[in-house]
């Protein structure tokens, strides 16, 4: 397993949000987890992230406890996994300055890195490597022609394919989304889970936290159920939605359960 969660349990102040939950992802694999809001799925992503420790349990890399690793091992391991927020949050600058930042803040293209290049290849060629990741993240999500325009003018949709097109250019083999197309238009959600099959196809894993259950189904090769903190069930999503084993994700689906 390429990314792990072996029981993890985690509260704040006001009680606990997960208790016992376990959940891995493989590459070229979309694992989405779904359930209604507050009952934990952003949390499990922040820890998958490796953003905190939990209370309680592992989240492992390739079968190594991510926490009893050295500091700068650690770094490199959560280099190899970006999430992706519910809110954008862009600067204001132009949209290649926002898709190139989190390559310059994990120095996924170091200045010792870029200094041989340079020596090498040529400054131009240089820059031309950062250039192309940068223009092949925006067309993945169809934003190439808005390289040079400020973030802060695009509609909420482009926004949010920006900050896709932000993770996808730190060259990742995990993403972690949260909501990644609550309130956006239909065309705008498509070309997101496009964006998902797309980096499926080049074999990264990716984790969806979602309440939209008829996206899970389209774009999901397994499904968690978390309700109350805890995964309840896990399989394809013709099984979970269809025929569960568990009959709390029945009357989750038949929207019988309150929340």
């Amino acid at each position: 397993m390429t990314l792990s969660a072996i029981d993890l349990s985690h509260g704040f102040d006001d009680g606990d949000v997960l208790s016992d939950v376990s959940l891995s992802v493989e590459p070229g694999e979309a694992v989405t987890i779904v359930g209604p809001s507050g009952t934990g799925k952003t949390t499990l992503l922040r820890l998958l992230g490796m953003f905190h420790p939990p209370e309680s349990g592992t989240v492992r890399w390739r079968n190594e406890d991510v926490w009893r690793l050295s500091e700068d091992d650690r770094l490199g391991v959560r280099r190899r996994v970006s999430m992706v927020f519910q809110e954008p949050s862009l600067f204001n600058a132009p949209v290649e300055q926002n898709v190139t930042y989190g390559r310059r803040v994990r120095q996924t293209w170091s200045k010792r890195v870029r200094a041989t290049v340079t020596r090498t290849l040529g400054s131009r060629t240089a820059m031309e490597g950062i250039d192309s990741d940068v223009t092949a993240a925006l067309e993945t999500v169809g934003l190439a022609d808005k390289l040079g325009q400020n973030a802060l003018s695009l509609s909420g949709g482009e926004a949010q394919r920006v900050a896709f097109a932000r993770a996808l250019a730190t060259d990742p083999e995990i993403l972690l989304l949260d909501e990644p197309t609550s309130n956006l238009d239909p065309q705008n959600t498509a070309v997101i889970e496009e964006a998902i099959a797309d980096a499926r196809r080049r074999g990264l894993g990716v984790v969806v936290a979602t309440h939209d259950m008829h996206q899970a189904e389209r774009i999901s090769d397994r499904v968690g159920v978390l309700l109350d903190g805890t995964i309840i069930e896990t399989g394809p999503p013709e099984q979970v939605f269809d025929s569960p084993d568990d009959d709390r994700t029945r009357q989750f689906v038949a929207g019988e359960l309150m929340y």
